[in-house]
């Protein structure tokens, strides 16, 4: 029986039972780079309307650079663990148990991307300076989040492959 129920689940390399999550034997190992770049990607989305909306109100409230880039952050792994969660409460989850899986699924994922994006944007010369009305704001925006996502790529490729990050979400999908 127990070998019955091992190639039952052999889609799904971690299970939830009462909020626990154990380890399968299923694709552990085997993530494609297709599956990183979509969990990547749905990372970006959230973190580039975060980022965006954060330099836009610390702009407009006339705020120096660290509180709106503080902000901006803030705003990133907010939207970024709220795309998540929108599609774990579609599926019929919890709400508490869908945080947790929203927790789990993006934490690592958006702390790289939100270094490397504002890395890249604090080190490039004049970009912390840059008005959202100059071109170089959006061009240097646009170059940190193509950064952010090709460094996080193989990041999501490792979770993924370790039934961690947006493989705990894959189940709800």
């Amino acid at each position: 029986m127990e070998h019955a129920h091992h190639a039952h689940d052999r889609h799904d390399d971690r299970h939830l039972h009462d909020g626990h999550e154990h380890h399968g034997h299923g694709r552990q190992g085997r993530a494609g780079w297709g599956m990183a770049a979509r969990a990547t990607l749905h990372c970006l989305t959230g973190c580039a309307i975060g980022e965006v909306l954060g330099m836009v109100i610390g702009t407009a409230l006339g705020w120096g650079n660290v509180p709106t880039m503080a902000l901006a952050i803030a705003l990133a792994f907010l939207f970024g663990y709220a795309f998540t969660l929108r599609g774990v409460l579609a599926a019929g989850v919890d709400f508490r148990t869908a945080v947790r899986v929203a927790l789990a699924a993006d934490t690592l994922s958006i702390t790289v991307m939100e270094l490397i994006d504002n890395g890249v944007i604090a080190l490039w010369p004049g970009a912390m300076d840059a008005h959202l009305s100059d071109p170089m704001f959006w061009t240097v925006l646009a170059i940190a989040l193509a950064a952010a996502f090709v460094i996080t790529v193989p990041v999501n490729k490792w979770l993924i492959g370790r039934g961690k990050g947006h493989a705990v979400v894959h189940r709800y999908h």
